[in-house]
């Protein structure tokens, strides 16, 4: 055995780096850009999505408007005609409209009632912003309105 016959333990890998290595003067890089600087690093495109989705949204808290629920005497009507007894006038609040389903348990919201269609029976109305002839309707029709 020879000086020069002996292999090392573990062969010595060449890394090849700009110039001197045998890839040519941009070593693979290309010319110009991040990519063939050193330290270069390119986050993933995910996260540029992510960060532009909220803005999209809008990204401020914006209040929300008070708007009431609406419901028109006709549809209400059609949905009270089968609680009414004759001559009693019905009273139709908060607690009537959850209990029939016309509103969610938990809704603290406004309601309105307008003038759409007809009533042909007396209810009394309490707690409920009621338009000027929605009003009108319901006391012809021998019902009171109490805000």
């Amino acid at each position: 055995m020879k000086l020069h016959s002996k292999t090392p333990i573990r062969a010595k890998r060449l890394q090849r780096i700009g110039r001197s290595g045998k890839r040519g003067s941009y070593s693979g890089r290309g010319v110009k850009g991040q990519r063939s600087r050193s330290g270069h690093r390119i986050r993933p495109a995910e996260r540029d999505i992510i960060l532009k989705i909220p803005k999209m949204r809008g990204f401020r808290n914006k209040p929300k408007r008070d708007v009431p629920v609406v419901f028109n005497l006709g549809m209400l009507s059609n949905s009270l005609k089968p609680h009414v007894k004759a001559g009693v006038p019905l009273e139709v609040g908060y607690a009537f409209l959850r209990s029939i389903k016309l509103l969610k348990k938990d809704y603290k919201g406004k309601v309105k009632i307008l003038a759409a269609g007809d009533i042909a029976f007396p209810i009394s109305v309490t707690g409920f912003e009621v338009s000027a002839s929605a009003k009108e309707k319901i006391e012809k029709a021998g019902g009171k309105v109490v805000s």
